[in-house]
């Protein structure tokens, strides 16, 4: 398929993207605070939400890669839309908070059926091996989601209340998001899919891929639980070094346009390198940025856009390396498979860096994070000698 008949596709599932990341993951960012002090529910309820989520995504998630292979992504995102918009109703109308965390089960499930993973194997159920370059560009969309929507909920809490917010969001789900996605995503020739468990795709893998396999999983839970770890406790660590929360917070504001710099800086490249290569750069970059933050050297600022911009190509990278790895018959079922593990680490690490943060100091945290960076590179070395 052309670039020219790819790029309305690809401009859909961005704003689809957009939409879900804002109303999920990014949701109780802006939000959590109204929601505790309105209701007098605690706050590490209120953002156990989103932990709660997570988890539900990670169990649906080998199950939305096998559905995607099947019948291709475009009903697996449709159910999305209408899942994510009936969570969303349900925590905007919770009397009381076991209803708000049934909410977010529901909203789990529109996670797993709809955020970067799905849309990864959508885009490779569609283009198959062609489908990087589309990947690519669907992660330079998705870097605006916190930057659309983080000052869109925080308009709706201050006019109509969290509660109307959420109820916006539900709203654009089903006025936005479900029409792009029928209107726009193609449908996929369905395929059938073989009797018998398989370790990932419709074929069985070989030991050098199962070993490939098993040490990507590595990387993700490793990033995961980094990169989940820093956006919840990034204003904590940098006010615990003295600085204030105002300038921590525009400190923070640098993260998404580094992250979208990077990428664009990526997609220049035209593909013309090794997906690992991305990978290597990727936690390069972060390696180096956390190294720096955790020294407490000056200049905070440029060592956060280190490690946003790694952060901005390993999204890529998440969703290019499977691909080059397992090939684009097996692509979708490996993109479910594997992001199970990511998601777990992403629900788990923020309480865990609580407990390091409070019994342990922000030093602690900060070489702690550089750890598990540093181990990603090892496990990233041993990958390309199995690849």
């Amino acid at each position: 398929m052309s670039e020219a008949r790819r790029w309305p596709v690809i401009a859909a599932l961005g704003v689809v993207e957009i939409l879900a990341w804002g109303s999920s993951f990014y949701l109780p960012a802006v939000m959590a605070g109204p929601i505790a002090e309105s209701t007098g529910w605690p706050l590490a309820w209120v953002v156990g939400g989103l932990a709660v989520g997570l988890l539900v995504a990670a169990l649906v998630s080998p199950h939305v890669g096998a559905a995607i292979h099947r019948r291709g992504g475009r009903p697996v995102l449709a159910l999305a839309a209408l899942l994510l918009a009936a969570g969303l109703t349900v925590v905007a109308v919770a009397p009381i908070l076991p209803v708000y965390l049934a909410g977010w089960l529901i909203l789990g499930a529109g996670m797993g059926c709809g955020l970067y993973d799905p849309a990864f194997a959508t885009l490779g159920r569609l283009y198959g091996a062609g489908a990087r370059p589309a990947i690519t560009t669907l992660t330079l969309w998705g870097g605006f989601a916190s930057t659309v929507c983080w000052p869109l909920s925080a308009f709706l809490v201050a006019h109509i209340g969290w509660r109307g917010a959420c109820l916006t969001y539900a709203g654009l789900h089903l006025a936005v998001t479900l029409p792009l996605i029928l209107a726009m995503i193609p449908h996929a020739p369905a395929l059938p899919v073989p009797d018998g468990p398989q370790e990932s795709g419709s074929a069985p893998l070989s030991t050098r891929e199962r070993r490939a396999f098993l040490l990507f999983a590595g990387v993700l839970v490793l990033g995961g639980a980094i990169m989940s770890q820093v956006s919840v406790h990034l204003l904590a660590l940098l006010q615990a070094r003295g600085v204030s929360l105002a300038a921590a917070v525009s400190y923070g504001a640098l993260i998404g346009p580094a992250q979208v710099g990077a990428r664009v800086v990526e997609i220049s490249l035209k593909g013309r390198h090794h997906p690992l290569w991305t990978l290597t750069a990727a936690f390069g970059l972060i390696a180096l940025g956390l190294w720096l933050l955790a020294a407490g050297l000056p200049g905070v600022a440029l060592w956060l856009v280190l490690y946003a911009g790694g952060n901005g190509i390993y999204s890529i990278a998440r969703g290019t390396v499977p691909l080059a790895l397992f090939g684009p018959d097996r692509y979708p079922l490996a993109v479910g498979r594997l992001a199970r593990p990511a998601l777990v680490a992403q629900a788990l690490a923020p309480p865990a860096g609580a407990v390091v943060l409070t019994h342990a100091g922000p030093g602690a945290l900060w070489w702690l994070l550089l750890a598990l960076a540093l181990a990603a590179l090892g496990l990233i070395g041993a990958l390309w000698r199995v690849r």
